[in-house]
């Protein structure tokens, strides 16, 4: 089922790209470096006028961690259980609701199916709108807006497999953190300059010694983006390769197989999805 939720998702968003590659890519596959380049920590971001839905987000995190629904909920996505779909309301102002910004282009926390939401996050925005007694409504966006549109108060609160950073509050409070993330590096399947690596620093060095004709895909305004061009809040030094963004991770993924760019750098998780799914689409 998780498979086939993670073909149809990619398959919608990189039918465009796929189009006129000619054999030559279609031939080709991707494959993740196993080794965490980062280490962060996922949290929501909170609409900064609402303290009270702060306190109530910290408490519904602790409560899930407590009696095993996020464990269920992870389970369903890296295990052998099965997604939920999430339907989200019509925005009401007459209502009384919960509403989530998110970037649902990033599998497995956030995706969609149809007119249906699926991902950690939004099976766990599902349950924070029962917990508060509230009608859930989901608004889906670019990744860069999403901060924003909490900032602006035009949703309450940002799940999108959300990195804690610094100048991020400027426009949100961040809940408790809940999930503990991380980059790699994604490649061809041919590639063997990696094989040897074991650790993030023999990645890295391999990476130093790459100029500006050599690119690396990211998703805009993600730490990936931040790691690669270089962030001095993070104590990110960049590197020296050409950085180009994507709206989301596989169309990254699909222009490394069609030959634009040599690398790609996101989060762990959608990193192995997006491969899996592109994968076996080739």
């Amino acid at each position: 089922m998780k498979k086939l939720l993670a073909t149809l998702l990619v398959a919608v968003m990189v039918a465009a790209a796929l189009t006129g590659c000619g054999s030559d890519s279609a031939s080709k596959t991707a494959k993740v470096i196993d080794i965490e380049l980062t280490q962060e920590e996922y949290a929501f971001g909170v609409d900064k006028n609402q303290p009270e839905l702060l306190e109530s987000v910290n408490a519904f995190i602790a409560q899930i961690m407590e009696d095993g629904t996020f464990d269920e909920i992870c389970n369903n996505y890296f295990g052998d259980g099965t997604p939920v779909p999430v339907s989200s309301a019509a925005l009401d102002e007459s209502k009384d609701q919960l509403v989530v910004a998110t970037n649902a282009a990033f599998e497995p926390f956030e995706f969609m199916e149809g007119d249906n939401y699926l991902g950690i996050d939004m099976e766990i925005a599902a349950a924070l709108a029962d917990y508060l007694g509230k009608e859930l409504v989901i608004q889906n966006m670019d990744f860069d807006a999403v901060c924003l549109s909490v900032g602006q108060q035009k949703c309450d609160v940002a799940m999108a497999g959300l990195t804690i950073k610094e100048d991020r509050k400027e426009y949100v409070n961040f809940s408790d953190p809940y999930y503990n993330a991380a980059q790699k590096l994604i490649v061809s399947s041919d590639e063997t300059a990696f094989d040897d690596c074991t650790d993030a620093a023999g990645v890295e060095a391999i990476l130093n010694e790459k100029d500006d004709s050599v690119k690396v895909g990211v998703q805009t305004g993600t730490t990936g983006q931040f790691y690669c061009e270089g962030d001095a809040d993070w104590g990110f030094a960049g590197f020296a390769m050409e950085t180009v963004g994507y709206k989301n991770g596989s169309l990254a993924v699909q222009d490394l197989l069609n030959g634009n760019i040599q690398y790609v750098i996101i989060d762990s998780a959608p990193a192995t999805c997006i491969t899996e799914a592109i994968n076996e689409m080739q």
